[in-house]
Formats: C-alpha cells, sequence, structure tokens
C-alpha cells in the first residue's frame, strides 16, 4: 500500500501563532521552475519522510497530496498515528520573500519562498491540516503493506493475510 495523504498545507486569510497570514497568491512564484523539490519533512527538523505527489495552490490554500516512505520506521509511525487520529497537522518552512507589516505589528505575506512541507504535531497555521488518508482496501494491498512497511517476507505477509481471511470468514458464519 502507498502510505498517501492529502490536505491543506496552509490556508489563506488566517492569522497563524506567528501573526503572519498569507495572501492568495503567495506561492505562485516558488511553484514554478524550481531547483530543488519541496521536501516532506517530520516536525520540520525531523528526517525526509516522503514526497509530496502534488503541490498546487487554490483559492483556499496550499493543497498538497503525499506519499511516506515504505519501510521508513518515522513514516511508518507517523502514518499510524494520522490513521489513528493523533497527528493532523501540516506546516510549511519558508522565506517571506514579500511582505506587508501591518498596523498591529503582523505580516500579509504575499510572495513566500517555499522550502519544506511538514507533517507536524502543532501547526501554526490551525487550517492546516491532513483531510484525507488512503487505507489499505485488497487483501494485496495489505500483504503489500506486510512486505514494504512492516519487513514481512512474502511467504509470511500471505500466511498472515490467508489466517486473518479465515478468521474474518469463520467469524462471519458463526453471526449467520
Amino acid at each position: 500500500e502507498a502510505m498517501r495523504f492529502s490536505g491543506y498545507a496552509s490556508v489563506f486569510g488566517q492569522v497563524d501563532s506567528y501573526g503572519d497570514t498569507i495572501a492568495p497568491g503567495a506561492y505562485k512564484d516558488t511553484l514554478i521552475d524550481r531547483e530543488r523539490p519541496v521536501r516532506m519533512r517530520w516536525n520540520h527538523y525531523g528526517p525526509v519522510i516522503g514526497k509530496w505527489l502534488r503541490i498546487d495552490e487554490d483559492t483556499k490554500g496550499l493543497y498538497v497530496e503525499g506519499e511516506l516512505t515504505p519501510g521508513h520506521r518515522v513514516a511508518v509511525d507517523t502514518y499510524a498515528s494520522m490513521k489513528h487520529g493523533a497527528i493532523d497537522g501540516m506546516s510549511i518552512g519558508y522565506t517571506a520573500d514579500q511582505f506587508k507589516s501591518m498596523p498591529d505589528g503582523r505580516r500579509l505575506l504575499e510572495k513566500i519562498g517555499l522550502v519544506e512541507i511538514s507533517v507536524v504535531e502543532e501547526p501554526a497555521d490551525l487550517g492546516a491540516r491532513v483531510a484525507g488518508i488512503k487505507s489499505a482496501s485488497t487483501i494485496r494491498e495489505i500483504e503489500a503493506t506486510l512486505r514494504d512497511s512492516c519487513g514481512f517476507s512474502r511467504a509470511d505477509a500471505l500466511t498472515l493475510v490467508t489466517r486473518i481471511k479465515s478468521m474474518l470468514q469463520g467469524e462471519l458464519a458463526a453471526e449467520e
């Protein structure tokens, strides 16, 4: 199974915990002709835990779709925490390339140099959240997850899946 998820890495018009607000259009230039990919990190300073498959600015904010690295311990733990609902935050690492200082001391970020996007425990922008998580839905996907993410051999993964399937069928028959 590909450990995929989607959501918004930032949302326009909200004041984050640092007093910054991102304006629509702020990501336009940074997403065009990049020399380096935008990295997916754990909590900004942790390891690279996956890759971004899609990064688009839309009318709401910065929409992303990502895939966590199979077999990477931090990535597998992050995915488990996402599926459990314990972690659902995202946050951007950036340079403020163009901004307006507001009278109240806050900044309106008009042009951002995107450096990285992290899966985080506590996002600065409360709207920056994981919205969708892909789960294994077929026996083959579950078997592949056991092999790729958990280190099972093909034979052991198949044996475990077969036993679970048999147990579930036995429970269904007992209920009938």
